[in-house]
């Protein structure tokens, strides 16, 4: 018999019934980049490609017992958050980080789905910039998410990098403003790192209506990556390199906004 230990990992998010978003596109990219994922369900969603139709969140004592039982038996490399749903959720899932030292802890601030729905209320907003934000080793909002952490309308360069920082100091150690919402036929996704060092990251821009999950895949890919022991820069490079490359892999599934390929680039993982 063959048997390895391989390194696991948490994903801290809602349930996408639909499969493209969400723990799902944790999930299934974290068995793509070959670590072993575990979960706590902070919230389910009735949602498919063409929206979310009802939200249900989990009750608190359940989430807790989630990351109680994760905890009693698995080694955990490295985690992330995606979708939290309210105020009550967001302080839970931060009480649990600290009380089992979870890090790196990789957060995606999602707000609102891809077809616009909203995922997570203003005092839970309010949390995730004030309770969540500062505990975390990497943060990776897109544009809009980012306008809403820092307050105000991003319009050039210069207030990329204003509002990366701004995170940073809120507390973040690594910061990722990512372009997927920008104009034109190339992309830039400005990566603050903690030791002040900060690049961009240019890729084309694909268009395509099957991109629903993105933010979760990236930064699921960027949790494997770390998981395996790639520095937080490696991590963010590879895990962006993965996402371009499964987005020119278009698989048809659904009538909206149409999941990834997360297989699409098996022969490049290592």
């Amino acid at each position: 018999m063959n048997s390895k230990k391989v390194p696991q990992t948490l994903t801290i998010a809602g349930s996408d019934s639909g499969g493209g978003a969400g723990m799902q596109a944790d999930i299934k990219t974290m068995q793509e980049h070959h670590v072993f994922s575990t979960s706590v369900v902070v919230g389910l969603t009735a949602q498919n490609t063409l929206g979310v139709q009802s939200v249900l969140p989990t009750p608190v004592d359940m989430i807790n017992a989630q990351f109680d039982s994760v905890f009693d038996d698995f080694d955990i490399k490295a985690a992330k958050t995606g979708a939290l749903f309210d105020q009550q959720r967001v302080e839970t899932v931060v009480e649990n980080i600290n009380k089992h030292n979870i890090h790196p802890i990789v957060v995606d601030p999602v707000m609102v789905a891809k077809g616009g729905a909203r995922l997570l209320d203003d005092a839970g907003i309010d949390a995730i910039i004030n309770k969540l934000i500062p505990i975390a080793d990497i943060v990776t909002p897109n544009l809009p998410e980012a306008e809403v952490i820092y307050g105000k309308k991003i319009d050039k360069n210069d207030d990329v990098i204003a509002t990366a920082t701004y995170i940073q100091q809120l507390g973040a150690k690594n910061v990722i403003i990512k372009g997927g919402h920008q104009e034109g036929d190339m992309l830039s996704d400005y990566v603050l790192l903690e030791n002040g060092v900060s690049f961009t990251i240019e890729s084309t821009k694909y268009e395509t209506v099957r991109k629903h999950g993105t933010g979760d895949t990236l930064s699921s890919a960027i949790v494997s990556n770390l998981a395996k022991g790639l520095s937080i820069k490696e991590a963010i490079i590879e895990g962006k390199h993965y996402i371009d490359t499964i987005l020119q892999s278009e698989i048809i599934v659904g009538h909206g906004h149409g999941p990834l390929n997360h297989w699409g680039a098996e022969d490049e993982i290592r």
